[in-house]
């Protein structure tokens, strides 16, 4: 069940309005009362970023 679990997750890329690319693992939430996008990083944090700096968001295949 795990490796099932495992491949699941996808990498996303984010690019910021600023022209910044984020690579995240698995797919960012969305928290829309806070207007922020959370998402983990490649070191495995927690990050947030502001939802409307992000100007797109891609799977990574």
């Amino acid at each position: 069940m795990l490796a099932l679990l495992a491949g699941c997750s996808s990498n996303y890329v984010m690019t910021t309005k600023s022209g910044q690319t984020i690579v995240t693992h698995g797919k960012p939430q969305l928290d829309k009362e806070t207007g922020m996008t959370s998402y983990i990083d490649e070191s495995g944090n927690k990050r947030e970023i502001n939802s409307s700096d992000v100007s797109q968001l891609v799977e990574d295949n």
